[in-house]
């Protein structure tokens, strides 16, 4: 009786891997056509909507550092980055969670005023160069 068994088992395990091969090969073909459709362009929606890689955007980073958008400039960003980084280390007990979100923040809120300077530099270039 458990010769059949045994083969019947057999059998199954086979037709089960051959239907899990078959879908993830499909998947995968899914997955290539998708990133051909929306790679460049969305991560360029997405850097323009201000979210980066961690799926942070910058009213979370704006709160992780506790500023507001109108207190929000370079000096400003940079003390409170100190200020939280430093007291998160955790050679002092703090919480290496909390000390990468603050880098984070940090991190996004830097490139979001490269971003800002680079563009005010364009228009002002754009802009100086038909007078």
């Amino acid at each position: 009786m458990s010769g059949p068994l045994i083969k019947m088992l057999g059998q199954l395990a086979v037709v089960g891997a051959s239907v899990f091969g078959r879908a993830f090969v499909t998947a995968y073909q899914q997955a290539i056509q998708n990133a051909k459709k929306g790679g460049p362009a969305a991560a360029e929606a997405a850097r323009s909507a201000g979210v980066m890689k961690s799926g942070m955007d910058r009213g979370q980073a704006l709160g992780i550092l506790n500023l507001t958008e109108a207190e929000a400039n370079p000096q400003a960003v940079a003390k409170q980055y100190k200020r939280y980084f430093e007291s998160n280390q955790v050679e002092k007990g703090g919480s290496f969670y909390i000390q990468s979100k603050v880098y984070r923040a940090n991190e996004l809120l830097e490139q979001h005023f490269k971003e800002m300077e680079s563009k005010a530099k364009e228009r002002m270039q754009s802009g100086g160069g038909g007078q």
